[in-house]
């Protein structure tokens, strides 16, 4: 089997790392982490277990042909991907394992081969090749985009169990993404905003802007015929509060975490697509609306 890790930062490096030993996978990463692994090896600590691996880890994909290309990037970074790599796609199937909505279509008109991935589950850089996994808020699901299954989804499920990565197929993997949007939408921004971890946004200040940000992410959901697990936006709100937020209390999200070191964040294809699909189906969304007003307004003062 051979493995592709396109865009490999904390979350590619880390599933690198626990693939490494159960198929041929070669990471490609910024330089200094592709310098650092290549030098130290990868070294992982936390809920995934404490080791350190080996693999090719550089700034370019070897040519070949693969099984599997894990595109694993920021979404503000997956089109830029699929320019450079798309010509080396071959018949591999190209699987997004990021954050948001959208990235499937992208990756989709390069090539026929999608599988869509939902992985909640946290990383921390420790530093350049070293990593801490401190929350696992549920098992990976994998499917073909946008939906079904097929062999390719079997033989990646169970690459990933082997790895010791809790996972497992579903034909709807499109309802799955959308599931994680509307959890990363709930949490992500407002605790970057605040500088909080998701535990402290129980508060009830802060989960009345939850709620609002909740109820427009199902309207939206429901006018885009996505059929979610939990069947309304109360169902949800209970099942974050008791469930979700419990299992991630002391995680700061991955915008508080790109705004502190200046960088863009996934806004856009969080609660910044709810908007625009909201505004397509004349569903307004005005909490959504202040939150991604809130984030971009956070990233241009990064910028100065």
């Amino acid at each position: 089997m051979k493995i592709g890790v396109l865009g490999a930062g904390a979350v590619g490096l880390s599933i690198a790392a626990r693939l490494s030993s159960h198929a041929e996978v070669h990471a490609v990463a910024r330089s200094r982490h592709a310098d650092a692994v290549t030098r130290l090896g990868l070294r992982l600590t936390g809920l995934w277990g404490d080791g350190t691996y080996s693999f090719p880890c550089t700034t370019d994909l070897p040519e070949g042909e693969y099984d599997y290309l894990l595109i694993t990037s920021k979404a503000t970074q997956t089109r830029e991907i699929c320019e450079t790599f798309g010509d080396r796609f071959g018949d591999a199937a190209v699987v997004s394992i990021q954050n948001g909505i959208g990235n499937e279509e992208i990756i989709s008109e390069y090539t026929d081969n999608v599988v869509g991935a939902m992985i909640i589950t946290g990383f921390e850089w420790r530093g350049d090749a070293d990593i801490n996994v401190s929350v696992i808020g549920g098992d990976a699901q994998f499917g073909l985009f946008p939906d079904g299954c097929d062999e390719r989804v079997d033989t990646l499920v169970r690459l990933f169990e082997e790895a010791g990565i809790v996972a497992h197929k579903t034909s709807s993997i499109r309802s799955a993404i959308w599931g994680k949007t509307i959890y990363n939408a709930a949490l992500n921004p407002l605790g970057a905003v605040m500088g909080v971890p998701y535990g402290a946004l129980l508060n009830p200040y802060a989960w009345g802007v939850i709620t609002g940000i909740v109820r427009e992410a199902y309207a939206v959901a429901d006018a885009e015929g996505i059929a979610l697990e939990q069947p309304t936006a109360d169902c949800y709100l209970e099942y974050l509060r008791d469930v979700q937020v419990p299992a991630t209390f002391a995680h700061h999200s991955s915008m508080y975490q790109a705004l502190s070191i200046g960088q863009r964040t996934e806004i856009d294809f969080i609660n910044g697509a709810l908007v625009t699909k909201g505004a397509a189906h004349g569903i307004p969304t005005p909490v959504n609306e202040v939150i991604t007003r809130l984030i971009r307004f956070r990233e241009t003062m990064g910028d100065s």
